[in-house]
């Protein structure tokens, strides 16, 4: 039988691959985390911070992320703005602005502090445009999601004590009635030179 950690890890980890297969991500694009460990811990979001609870989530999760090349991105608490904690090459790759500040559990919280004490070379940026993303415990990380957000439900609906909510964006369809949004490869002959 499993102890309670290993649960929140295995859930963690059911959730995440769940969201990048459903989602369709693709190696290089980033997945935004936004994580209250109090939530988890079946506390208050903001009053209850649990490094261990921050622990087993951030094991559940970022190992998946690594293996297929998907950029994690932790959202910090609103005492940090919400920033994000990433991986300086994501950040850089990607063109975001380096800012200068560190998480700790009360100032950023739990599951940013251990995201940044694990990463390779951790920076915060202010803000970015992810193409997906998992909310464990109402943290609202709407504000770094590309538009247009579908809403996805999982067929795993906690962590720990925590409900969770993912998105994955789509492009914007724009155009009117005349407007196609999927190639109709059938008549490619139709165009080729």
């Amino acid at each position: 039988m499993k102890n309670v950690f290993e649960q929140i890890t295995a859930d963690a980890a059911s959730a995440v691959s769940e969201l990048i297969e459903r989602a369709a991500l693709k190696e290089g694009q980033l997945l935004v985390v936004g994580c209250s460990s109090s939530e988890v811990a079946g506390g208050l979001i903001g009053h209850d911070s649990s490094v261990p609870c921050a622990q087993a989530v951030y094991r559940g999760i970022a190992p998946i992320l690594k293996e297929r090349g998907i950029a994690l991105c932790v959202q910090c608490c609103e005492h940090l703005n919400r920033a994000i904690i990433m991986e300086r090459a994501a950040a850089e790759a990607y063109g975001y602005e380096i800012v200068a500040v560190v998480p700790q559990p009360k100032a950023g919280g739990s599951f940013a502090t251990v995201a940044y004490a694990n990463m390779t070379d951790p920076v915060a940026v202010e803000e970015i445009s992810a193409h997906a993303g998992i909310d464990i415990g109402g943290t609202l990380i709407g504000m770094h999601l590309r538009r247009v957000a579908v809403p996805l439900r999982l067929t795993t609906e906690k962590i720990g004590e925590a409900r969770i909510l993912c998105a994955y964006t789509r492009p914007k369809y724009i155009g009117g009635c005349r407007a196609f949004y999927e190639w109709d490869s059938s008549k490619e002959d139709l165009y080729r030179v």
